[in-house]
Formats: C-alpha cells, sequence, structure tokens
C-alpha cells in the first residue's frame, strides 16, 4: 500500500551520477566554508563549534549573518529573525517542489529538504519543466555540496589563512553563474520570462535601499508572486508518468 501512495523510488545510480554531476561546484563550496571556518574562529567559536554548526545547519549565508552577530552576549530573538529572513526563499523552493515531493513518503520528503541548496533546487526545477522528475539531484547532489561545506569549514578552522577572502578571486560569482545559467537554459516562456525579470529588478531596487540580506527575500517572493497567480494551463500534465520519470 505504502508504493502506490508514494511511487516514486529513487535510482542508487542516479544518486551516484547527481554527485558527481554537482562536484565541480562543490569545489567552490569548500573555498567558502573556509572562509567561515574562519571567520567563525575569529568571532570566538570553538573548532568544535563551528564546524558542528556547518553539519547541523548548512546554510552558508544565514551561518556568515549568525557569526557576524556572535559575541559575548548573543541577542538570541534578532538572529532568529535574520536567520529566518535570509532563508525564507526555502519556503517558495520547498512549495515549488511540491509536485515531485508528493509521491515521496513523507519521511524521506523531509529528509530530502535538509540537504536543498540554491544549485540543487536550480537543476531540479530545471527539469521538472521539461517534465522529468530528478529528486536524485537534490539528495546526490546535496550530499556533496553538504560534505564540501563540511571539508571547507574545517580547513578553515584550521588553515584559514590560506584564503582569507574568497571574494578577491571572483569565487562568491560562481553560483550566481551557475543559476544564471540553469535559468537562460530552461524552457522559456512569457510567465517564466516575466517572473525573472521581476524578480531580478525587485531584488537589485531591494539590494539598493533595503537593508542587507533583504534583497534575497524580495527577490524571491516577487518571482513567486508572478508565478502563483499567473498559472500555465495543463501544468500538471506535463510530468511523465511515474514508469517513465526515472529514464537516463
Amino acid at each position: 500500500m505504502s508504493a502506490s501512495l508514494y511511487p516514486y523510488q529513487f535510482q542508487p545510480h542516479r544518486v551516484r551520477a547527481e554527485f558527481f554531476r554537482l562536484l565541480p561546484i562543490s569545489l567552490f563550496v569548500v573555498a567558502f566554508g573556509a572562509a567561515f571556518g574562519l571567520a567563525a574562529i575569529q568571532k570566538g567559536l570553538s573548532p568544535l563549534e563551528s564546524i558542528l554548526m556547518s553539519t547541523t545547519v548548512f546554510a552558508g549565508a544565514s551561518q556568515f549573518a549568525a557569526v557576524d552577530m556572535w559575541g559575548t552576549e548573543v541577542s538570541v530573538l534578532p538572529m532568529i529573525a535574520v536567520v529566518f529572513a535570509i532563508n525564507s526563499r526555502h519556503l517558495l523552493m520547498g512549495a515549488s517542489l511540491y509536485p515531485m515531493l508528493k509521491d515521496v513518503s513523507p519521511g524521506k520528503r523531509y529528509g530530502l529538504l535538509l540537504l536543498l541548496t540554491d544549485a540543487n533546487w536550480a537543476v531540479s526545477a530545471q527539469e521538472y519543466q521539461s517534465g522529468r522528475r530528478n529528486l536524485e539531484v537534490i539528495l546526490g547532489g546535496g550530499l556533496v555540496l553538504w560534505l564540501a561545506w563540511m571539508i571547507g569549514t574545517g580547513l578553515g578552522v584550521y588553515f584559514g589563512g590560506l584564503l582569507q577572502n574568497p571574494r578577491a578571486l571572483g569565487l562568491d560569482m560562481v553560483l550566481g553563474c551557475f543559476l544564471l545559467a540553469m535559468a537562460l537554459g530552461g524552457k522559456k516562456s512569457p510567465r517564466i520570462l516575466v517572473a525573472w525579470l521581476v524578480a531580478g529588478a525587485a531584488s537589485l531596487a531591494a539590494w539598493k535601499w533595503l537593508p542587507p540580506n533583504m534583497h534575497v527575500v524580495v527577490g524571491a517572493l516577487a518571482g513567486g508572486v508572478i508565478g502563483l497567480f499567473w498559472l500555465e494551463p495543463g501544468a500538471q500534465d506535463r510530468v511523465t508518468k511515474p514508469e517513465a520519470r526515472h529514464g537516463d
């Protein structure tokens, strides 16, 4: 009965393939993990605390924000508000994945979302627009990015002086370029183009006039509103039948 309720079955060979598919991106995640490890140590966290934070939280931008607010007296409520604001885009990302996740049992579903990042979400969302379900990229890609983040944090904790400012090398642009390539390579339609344009314009305006990191939230909400109210007819019918979903 469980199999009939939740027909999506993960394919181990595809999980491995998606692990290696996102391996190049993970190398840049190591660099930013090293920068975080160094920042955490400089703020007074112990090596163990820094590595445990990356292992359990796995949220780059919000971890940097939390460490920036760290001190002898930590204001917990403002820190919670900042972290929630930065990560609120995951509300929309998770909602966009629901058509795929509804065929996965609740235990696997919520476990899978622990590995959700901008990169593996972008790949999965792009392929879903083309009528192919690919949750293996969330699992396999998320695992390699999570491992890279932990390894990078460890390197930063113990060898942080080797890479104190990855932005000086332009490494902060890598993920942005990857996501842009996903957007440009995906399916084109007036709805999608308008959503990207509105999200980009809103994000730029928020970056200029609102507090730091708010542009991430504003851009995601603006694009999400377009997707919410501008529905394409027959959107659910574009996904292939379960028996054809796992073809390579």
